[in-house]
């Protein structure tokens, strides 16, 4: 009895997207591109992909691409032979579009050779924008114990060298 009220429920949910398939959909793509390629190549990459998607509809909030290491390893063959990749540039983007748009940005990214993994979420506004804080927060938190570090660092080396002349 439960799995076919599940079964209908779910029948309910697809047909209710098809029949809105033409309205605007929040869509959240995010994108793992090649390590090995230079930073000005990174932006590149990641700014055809913003601009694919803001050229097929709004653009709500952005991650930019940021080094990281990944869980696993990754392979993909290519002309050359297998890649093997453990680290990337993870960036994210997400946006509000049609369902022509949303195959446009897929196709994108599904062209981009430099790309090596790609999701495509649906999502809610609300969503993307507290990713977008959360990702700032993080970002700043970083960004003072850099500089906290640096300070301490500074500290500890005008001690060694009072204690040296001492």
């Amino acid at each position: 009895m439960a799995k076919k009220q599940d079964k209908e429920l779910e029948n309910e949910n697809v047909e209710t997207v098809e029949e809105n398939s033409a309205e605007p959909r929040i869509y959240e793509f995010g994108f793992h591109i090649d390590p090995e390629l230079s930073h000005e190549e990174v932006k590149q990459v990641y700014q055809s992909i913003k601009d694919a998607a803001a050229g097929a509809g709004t653009v709500i909030a952005v991650g930019e691409p940021e080094k990281m290491q990944l869980a696993y390893t990754i392979s993909r063959m290519e002309h050359e032979g297998r890649h093997d990749f453990s680290s990337s540039f993870f960036a994210w983007i997400g946006c509000e579009v049609d369902t022509d748009g949303h195959a446009a940005v897929l196709a994108t990214l599904k062209d981009e050779p430099r790309i090596f993994r790609f999701i495509d979420i649906l999502t809610t506004k609300d969503s993307l924008e507290h990713a977008a804080e959360q990702r700032d927060l993080r970002m700043r938190t970083q960004h003072e114990k850099i500089e906290k570090t640096e300070e301490q660092s500074e500290k500890d080396l005008d001690n060694a060298l009072e204690e040296a002349t001492a």
